[in-house]
């Protein structure tokens, strides 16, 4: 009988060892892919279309997820290199990413910039003259939109990152940004600040504080009292925050908590989607995908419908840079 034991012990799979197949051949049923090329998804206010890239550094397009109709929003303009596309509450775009690409560094860092883009087919690009460092957070319920400044833009910045509101205006038929005022600052590079999301009828906003050895925690501040909370209250590990549920009080994480149990190095490579309360101080973590149990794979870049009934996020592998992914997938929730 030990003898068995010991003899079904090495048989069996090692605990934590990841799975060798893909998780695209096991979804859930709950899970669906839209497309099979893209990244960075975006769903629209009206939670009729999503729009995402194609690839970094190309082009923007939009699917109509009742018609399944897809549509190019950037092709009629020759060598375009955005990095994210993201929906205004006019049902305009802002797109994100420099004028031209010349490479990676230099092109996602010191030449990164704000576009306005008019819903209105054919239309072009338009310069917002603004440089600003990674993704914004846009309001689904007005034209505010967030973003933060890092010294890569303006080497002259006192602050190691700073994190500004603003407001697109329309007005006068140009599009330009207005009210635009600093309501955070980081003086070293213990935290260097993205800008992901407002909610509470835009008086609160969460964003991605990242953190020395490649980890990062998710903040939540008060934009009227400046007061900032970090939620996920986990040193030492990796928390990104993307993508808030329309009752404000859960947010989606790209997290490496199931590093814990499967084994590997922590960080952006090994993440999932996990849905985390705030005000629970770290506490309150529920895993929502589990791409990351198949080896080299992983879910990252979530966004939640204004309705909470489903969240678009993108197929990834462990083996590249943040950002990049392979499909869209929707996940509609129960």
């Amino acid at each position: 009988m030990r003898q068995l034991a010991f003899f079904l012990i090495l048989s069996s799979p090692l605990a934590g060892q990841r799975k060798q197949s893909s998780p695209l051949d096991h979804l859930p049923k709950n899970v669906e892919i839209l497309t099979h090329f893209g990244e960075r998804a975006d769903i629209s206010p009206d939670n009729q279309r999503v729009a995402f890239m194609n690839k970094s550094f190309g082009d923007a397009f939009v699917v109509d997820l009742k018609t399944g109709i897809l549509r190019c929003l950037t092709c009629s303009l020759p060598g375009a290199a955005f990095l994210r596309v993201m929906h205004l509450s006019s049902g305009d775009y802002i797109l994100i990413g420099p004028e031209r690409f010349k490479d990676i560094r230099t092109s996602r860092g010191p030449d990164n910039e704000l576009w306005f883009l008019s819903r209105n087919p054919a239309s072009k690009p338009v310069r917002l003259n603004q440089k600003m460092s990674e993704g914004a957070a846009i309001s689904r319920k007005s034209m505010k939109i967030a973003f933060s400044e890092t010294r890569s833009q303006f080497p002259d910045l006192p602050a190691d990152s700073r994190l500004v509101v603003a407001e697109v205006d329309l007005a006068d038929g140009v599009p330009k940004l207005i009210n635009r005022r600093v309501v955070h600052e980081s003086k070293d590079r213990s935290c260097r600040i993205e800008a992901q999301d407002f909610y509470d009828n835009d008086r609160r906003l969460t964003f991605t504080c990242y953190e020395p050895q490649g980890m990062a925690s998710v903040m939540s501040m008060d934009l009227a009292t400046g007061r900032f909370t970090n939620e996920s209250q986990a040193p030492g590990t990796y928390n990104e925050v993307e993508g808030i549920f329309p009752d404000g009080r859960h947010a989606c994480v790209e997290a490496d908590r199931q590093v814990q149990t499967l084994g590997g190095q922590g960080g952006f490579r090994q993440i999932d989607i996990w849905k985390l309360r705030l005000g629970s101080g770290g506490k309150d973590f529920v895993r929502l995908t589990h791409f990351n149990d198949y080896e080299s794979w992983k879910a990252s870049n979530p966004v939640v419908s204004t309705d909470g009934k489903f969240m678009a996020f993108q197929i990834a592998r462990t083996t590249d840079e943040a950002g990049v992914g392979y499909g869209i997938v929707l996940m509609k929730f129960q």
